[in-house]
C-alpha cells in the first residue's frame, strides 16, 4: 500500500489482512491509478479548473448549484471541518440527511478533508446509528437539523462521537453560519489512492449490516467501468432517482456518475413513484435510477406525466422480474438497464446495454470485471448449472473488522451470496439469494422465479416467496401477495396461474395476502422478516 495521508490511522489498522482480500484486477487502461489521488479533485474540482464551473451540477429543495458553486460550498464546509471542528485526515465523519444539495456538499467536503465519509440512511433510529458509530469509531457528524434527535440519542450512548454539527439549520453554530465565515478555497488533502474514503454499511436484507471499506481509487474505478460501457451518459444528461445517497446505488447513480461526465443531478428528498414521475417531468430528467418495485408502480401512472425527456432507465437494488421489464417498456417504450451490484464491490458489475438486453437475464460482466459460477467446492460450473456467483475486478470486499470477510472472499473471488446460472448465450440469470433457495420434495426451487410468475397475474401488485418448514416435503413454497386495488384474493386462481407459467411442482402451496411487504429503506425485500416466527 502507498504511504497514507491519514493522521488518524484507524481504517488502515482495521482493514482485513491482505491475504484475505479478493484479487484486484486493473486490466483496463483507464484503471491505472497513481499513488496519490483525491476523488473530489477528479469528480468536482477538475471541471472548474477546465473552465466549466458554470455548468449545472446539482439541484433540489429550492437550490440549484453549478459546479463552481458546489465546489465553493464544499470548500467552505471542509474549512469548517478542519479549522472549527478539529477533523484530521482519517477521522470518520458520519453524514445524516436526505438527498439534498447540502448533503452532497457535505460528502465532498469530507473527501476533500481526507476524512472518511460514513453516510447513513435517514430512517435509521438511535440503536442502529449507535452500531455504526461504535463499529467505525465515528468521531464527528454532519446531520440535517430535521433528523437531529435520533443521532443525539445515539451520541448519549456512544461518546466516541465527540462533535455533531447540524446543516439546514438557522442556528448561529449551524453549518451554514459557520461555512459563511470560511473562504471558498481549500487545498484538498493529498490522499493516497488506497486511503479509505468511505465506509458504506450494507442495507441489511439479512438484518446484520456490515461496514465495507472503499478507497479513493475505488470511487474512480466504478465511474470508469459500468457507466462508461453500459450507461453511456453524456454531459447534457440530467440524472434523477430514488435511492438514498447513503446507499452506494444512490451515491453512484445520483452523484458520482453524473459528475464523472460533467452532467447534472436532481436530488429528491421524497421520491415515491408519483412524486418521481412528477419530478422527471418538471426537471426534464433524462436518466432515472430506481428499484424494480418503483418501475412497476410507476408504469400505470406514466400517462399522467410528460416524461418524454427520459432516455435511460436503470434498475438495480434487487432482481428485475421479466414482467416488470415488459410492463415498463409497454408504458414508455424504454428498455430498462438492469444490473447487479453489491455494497462490497461499491456498484454494478454485471449488466448490459439497451441493445443487448434480454428479458429475465441480468446481463454479462461489465468491462473491468470478471465473473463465473462456482459449486459448493469452489469449482467452476458449466452453462445451465446453478451455483454461487463469483466476481473480481478493480473493487472488492474489505469488511471493517468482521469475521464474515472469510465467507465473502474465497480463493480471490468475491462471493456475492447470489445463486446464478449462465445461459446458452452467456447471459447471467439470477435464481435467488443463496440462502433463499427452497428445497421442497427434493427439488431446488428459486423463489424469484415464482415471484415473477405471480407478478404476471393482473391481480398481483407485489409478492414475496419463501420456504417454510414441512414434515413431509422438507419445505413448502409460501407466497405473500399484495393485491392490486379492486382485486379479490383468489388462492386457487393464483396457484393455477403459476402452474401454467412455470413447472407445476414450483407452485406456492400456501398463499397469504398482505397489505404490504417488509422492505429496507432502499426498497430491497426483507425476506428474512417473513421467515421470523409469527411474521
Amino acid at each position: 500500500m502507498h504511504p497514507s495521508a491519514h493522521r488518524d490511522t484507524f481504517t488502515r489498522e482495521h482493514l482485513p489482512p491482505q491475504d484475505q482480500w479478493p484479487e484486484l484486477v486493473f486490466d483496463l487502461p483507464e484503471l491505472q491509478f497513481g499513488s496519490r489521488l483525491n476523488a473530489a479533485t477528479e469528480l468536482l474540482d477538475r471541471w472548474v479548473e477546465q473552465g466549466q464551473g458554470g455548468r449545472a451540477c446539482v439541484q433540489g429543495g429550492g437550490l440549484k448549484w453549478t459546479y463552481a458553486e458546489l465546489q465553493a460550498e464544499a470548500n467552505r464546509i471542509a474549512n469548517v471541518l478542519v479549522h472549527e471542528l478539529g477533523v484530521v485526515p482519517g477521522n470518520r465523519v458520519l453524514l445524516r440527511g436526505t438527498n439534498t444539495p447540502q448533503m452532497a456538499a457535505c460528502w465532498f467536503a469530507v473527501i476533500k478533508a481526507g476524512a472518511v465519509a460514513v453516510a447513513t440512511m435517514p430512517l435509521l433510529r438511535a440503536v442502529e446509528l449507535g452500531k455504526v458509530i461504535a463499529k467505525a469509531e465515528v468521531t464527528h457528524a454532519l446531520c440535517d437539523a430535521a433528523l437531529a434527535s435520533e443521532l443525539a440519542a445515539a451520541q448519549q450512548q456512544h461518546p466516541v462521537l465527540r462533535v455533531i454539527c447540524h446543516f439546514r439549520s438557522p442556528a448561529p453554530d449551524g453549518l451554514e453560519a459557520r461555512a459563511s465565515r470560511q473562504p471558498a478555497t481549500f487545498t484538498n488533502v493529498d490522499t493516497a489512492s488506497d486511503d479509505c474514503a468511505l465506509i458504506a454499511f450494507t442495507s441489511g436484507t439479512t438484518g446484520q449490516p456490515k461496514g465495507t471499506m472503499h478507497f479513493h481509487r475505488d470511487i474512480l474505478a466504478i465511474c470508469r467501468c459500468w457507466p462508461a460501457h453500459c450507461l453511456r451518459a453524456e454531459s447534457g444528461d440530467v440524472f434523477i432517482g430514488s435511492p438514498p445517497l447513503a446507499f452506494t446505488f444512490g451515491l453512484g447513480g445520483l452523484l458520482l456518475f453524473p459528475m464523472s461526465v460533467g452532467a447534472s443531478t436532481v436530488l429528491l428528498e421524497k421520491a415515491a413513484p408519483d412524486l418521481l414521475l412528477a419530478a422527471i417531468a418538471e426537471h426534464r430528467a433524462t436518466v432515472c435510477f430506481t428499484a424494480p418495485t418503483s418501475y412497476r408502480a410507476m408504469a400505470p401512472l406514466v400517462a399522467q406525466h410528460d416524461i418524454s425527456s427520459l432516455r435511460k432507465c436503470v434498475s438495480a437494488g434487487e432482481a428485475l422480474p421479466a414482467a416488470t421489464r415488459a410492463l415498463w417498456k409497454q408504458a414508455t417504450g424504454l428498455e430498462l438497464l438492469d444490473g447487479i451490484g453489491a455494497t462490497e464491490l461499491l456498484h454494478i458489475f454485471i449488466s448490459h446495454t439497451e441493445e443487448d438486453a434480454k428479458g429475465g437475464a441480468t446481463g454479462k460482466p461489465v468491462p473491468g470485471y470478471q465473473a463465473c459460477i462456482l459449486d459448493d467446492a469452489g469449482q467452476p460450473l458449466r452453462a445451465g448449472q446453478v451455483g454461487h456467483l463469483a466476481v473480481k475486478g478493480p473493487t472488492g470486499c474489505r469488511y471493517l473488522a468482521d469475521e464474515r470477510q472469510l465467507q465473502y472472499v474465497q480463493d480471490g473471488w468475491n462471493l456475492t451470496g447470489d445463486a446464478y446460472l449462465i445461459d446458452e448465450d452467456g447471459y447471467y440469470v439470477y435464481q435467488a439469494r443463496t440462502d433463499d433457495m427452497i428445497i421442497s420434495g427434493g427439488y431446488n426451487i428459486a423463489g424469484p422465479e415464482i415471484e415473477a410468475a405471480l407478478l404476471s397475474h393482473p391481480a398481483v401488485a407485489e409478492c414475496a416467496v419463501i420456504g417454510v418448514p414441512d414434515e413431509d416435503r422438507g419445505q413448502l413454497v409460501k407466497a405473500f401477495v399484495v393485491l392490486r386495488e379492486g382485486h379479490a384474493g383468489d388462492v386457487k386462481a393464483l396457484q393455477e396461474h403459476v402452474k401454467a407459467s412455470i413447472a407445476p411442482y414450483k407452485y406456492p402451496r400456501v398463499i397469504e395476502f398482505r397489505t404490504s411487504l417488509p422492505r429496507t429503506e432502499t426498497g430491497k425485500l426483507q425476506r428474512f422478516k417473513l421467515k421470523e416466527p409469527g411474521a
